[in-house]
């Protein structure tokens, strides 16, 4: 049985700044605080078919690749390669305008975990909270990545810079 997480963030940044930064799909490691790097798989860069390696922190890795693509809005992809204990996974990123300056970055995850019963409840009780704290995670270090242009490493910046970013 499939489990399905999702998180949005409302977000001082206009919906075209942080598409910019979507929109490089190889270069998830320079907001993504839990990715060391992010390679292009295959000739596709951008777009419907593009497929990026990512190594964490950590040393593993995964492919995601992009199965639905709108332009200007955002993506889905599904994750392959991985160590994680799933049978499948598809992740979704998008930004939607609220106003010129204000947007909300969306982040979903469908995903079904090995292992039967006992599979499903450490689906349910354990990866989908994990999950969605990375979501708010990559959403932050997206926010503040297309704003200032720095690279978030393996921290997110003090409250104190991200307040202006990110309304309470």
């Amino acid at each position: 049985m499939a489990h399905h997480c999702e998180k949005t963030l409302k977000v001082n940044v206009p919906a075209e700044k942080v598409w910019q930064v979507l929109e490089d799909y190889s270069s998830i490691e320079k907001f993504a605080m839990t990715i060391k790097s992010s390679a292009s798989v295959n000739e596709i860069s951008s777009g419907l078919g593009a497929k990026r390696s990512c190594t964490f922190n950590d040393g593993s890795s995964l492919v995601e690749e992009i199965t639905e693509y709108q332009i200007g809005l955002g993506y889905k992809m599904d994750i392959s390669n991985h160590s994680m204990p799933l049978k499948s996974m598809q992740s979704e990123m998008k930004v939607i305008a609220i106003d010129e300056n204000s947007s909300e970055i969306y982040m979903s995850a469908v995903f079904v975990v090995k292992g039967g019963a006992l599979g499903w409840v450490m689906g349910q009780l354990i990866m989908r909270p994990v999950m969605k704290g990375i979501f708010k995670k990559v959403m932050t270090g997206l926010a503040y990545h297309s704003v200032t242009g720095k690279l978030v490493g393996e921290k997110l910046p003090a409250n104190e810079e991200l307040i202006k970013i990110i309304p309470a």
